[in-house]
C-alpha cells in the first residue's frame, strides 16, 4: 500500500546547489574570500547563455561593489554557490575582483606627533 503523498510529483523551487555550479567545488579560501570585493568590468555585457543566478550576480554587481558575502546575502544563496559562480565571471574577465584590504600596519606615535607639528605648523603659518 502507498500512503497518498507518496505518489505526488516532486516538483517546486528548490535547486540543488551542485545544478547550480555545474558540479564544481568551491574554490581555494585564498582565490575568493568573504570580503573580496566584485563588480561588473567595464564595457563587458553578460556572458551569452548565462542561467537566472549569473543574470541575477551581474544585475546586482552592476551597481558596485560588493563582498562575495553581500552578494550571496542580497541573493538568498548559499556561499557554496555563489563562491565558484563569482570565480568563474572573475576568471572569464566579467567582474572585477579585488581583495580583501591588508590589515593596517602599526605606525610609532613618535612618527605620528611628527606628521602632527608638522601639519599645525602649516596651519599656523
Amino acid at each position: 500500500m502507498t500512503r497518498q503523498d507518496e505518489d505526488a510529483p516532486v516538483a517546486g523551487d528548490f535547486v540543488r546547489s551542485y545544478v547550480m555550479t555545474g558540479g564544481r567545488r568551491l574554490p581555494a579560501e585564498d582565490d575568493l574570500a568573504l570580503h573580496a570585493l566584485v563588480c561588473t568590468a567595464p564595457e563587458r555585457t553578460l556572458p551569452p547563455g548565462a542561467g537566472p543566478e549569473v543574470r541575477a550576480i551581474w544585475e546586482l554587481c552592476s551597481g558596485g561593489c560588493l563582498s562575495v558575502a553581500e552578494v550571496a546575502g542580497h541573493l538568498g544563496l548559499p556561499v557554496g554557490v555563489a563562491r565558484p559562480l563569482l570565480t568563474d565571471l572573475c576568471e572569464q574577465g566579467h567582474l572585477l575582483c579585488r581583495a580583501e584590504q591588508a590589515p593596517a600596519q602599526h605606525v610609532p606615535r613618535a612618527t605620528l606627533e611628527k606628521v602632527l607639528h608638522g601639519l599645525e605648523t602649516l596651519a599656523i603659518g
